[in-house]
């Protein structure tokens, strides 16, 4: 747990957040500035800076981040119509330096590559 990341914040309780998930390893809730009707975080319990910072270790962390994703994501409906999405350092886009999956629908979404 880092104290000032405010991801450690919200897995501990600390704060509050529109929790949809949470289980042992991991926790979700609505982002607090969606970029779409829908705006899930998925963040690991344990503070890992970024992608990466993952391990050989970590393959089964990842690997169940990624199927926790999408049973939200099928359970809140998006069916097969959603982008998961891990942004990589400062210039990536990331702005929250805890290791956390964006899950991303509602609407079209166009291209990105």
């Amino acid at each position: 747990m880092n104290e000032s990341c405010i991801f450690c914040q919200i897995a501990q309780k600390k704060v509050a957040a529109n929790i949809v998930y949470e289980d042992e390893s991991f926790i979700a809730f609505h982002d607090i500035n969606p970029q779409a009707p829908v705006h899930i975080l998925i963040i690991t319990k344990r503070h890992i800076p970024s992608a990466a910072n993952l391990t050989d270790n970590d393959s089964d962390l990842i690997g169940q981040m990624v199927l926790r994703a999408n049973s939200i994501a099928q359970e809140i409906g998006l069916d097969n119509n959603y982008r998961l999405v891990i942004n990589v350092g400062k210039d990536a886009g990331q702005t929250v330096f805890h290791l956390h999956m964006h899950i991303i629908g509602g609407q079209v979404l166009g291209r990105i590559a």
